[in-house]
């Protein structure tokens, strides 16, 4: 695998990178150099254009008007939705989450259409926030271990019939629907509410995206010491009484 390279898009980190999403690219980067591939990362900064060539696209959280105001530069920029229908895999978290949904609801109270690359769509719960950890069984046909992470939001995110759910959850609230449904995928497209970085406690879901990328069944094995370590440590704390 030495002579393939991939390309990594981070976009908009100077509005979508809190609750340390930006390790998401970072294990990324480090998983696939780790296996001898050259990666080409780009960090897409909201004054400028989305390339259609990655391979790969991650998009993190963010609060209320920063995500109002990526979703309008991306829909006025376009660059995702081309990506998308190149085939190029897209994870995203939280607010990520949401924008690439149908419709949120912004800052002032409106409704604001996504971008339409999941089939859901989201709305802002009344209750108290969901705050806390999550541990949830991820879908069967992606075939990995359960996944653990954090969640920190308000949204409620409504699951069309083009979707299935990315997990069921174990603890947390996940999409705040009640339904025991955390995240979402459609073909390479992923959301998901769970920070952490989620790709840093979950490294499996991260080959998963490498994998796809590259298009290939397997990766070349890694020393996963530390991550399965970190893995074992949040899941651990996660269940403690009290």
């Amino acid at each position: 695998m030495s002579e393939s390279s991939l390309r990594v898009v981070w976009v908009y980190p100077d509005l979508l990178s809190t609750y340390g999403d930006q390790g998401n690219v970072l294990v990324v980067e480090r998983r696939a150099r780790r296996r001898g591939l050259t990666v080409d990362r780009v960090d897409v900064r909201s004054d400028e254009r989305v390339p259609t060539s990655g391979d790969i696209y991650l998009i993190g959280g963010g609060e209320d008007r920063p995500q109002r105001l990526a979703t309008e530069r991306l829909r006025r920029d376009g660059g995702l939705e081309r990506a998308a229908g190149n085939g190029a895999i897209i994870f995203t978290v939280c607010a990520g989450y949401q924008i690439v949904g149908n419709e949120f609801i912004n800052d002032l109270g409106e409704r604001e259409p996504g971008l339409g690359l999941l089939d859901v769509a989201s709305t802002r719960g009344t209750e108290d926030r969901c705050v806390g950890d999550v541990i949830a069984d991820i879908d069967e046909r992606l075939g990995l271990p359960q996944l653990t992470g954090f969640e920190n939001h308000q949204g409620i995110t409504h699951l069309g019939p083009g979707v299935r759910p990315l997990a069921r959850l174990r603890m947390g609230r996940g999409n705040g629907t009640g339904d025991g449904t955390e995240g979402a995928w459609q073909e390479t497209v992923f959301g998901t509410y769970m920070h952490g970085p989620v790709l840093a406690r979950n490294p499996q879901l991260a080959d998963l995206l490498l994998k796809l990328a590259l298009d290939v069944n397997a990766l070349p094995p890694i020393d996963d010491r530390w991550y399965e370590a970190l893995r074992a440590e949040r899941m651990a704390a996660a269940v403690q009484p009290g």
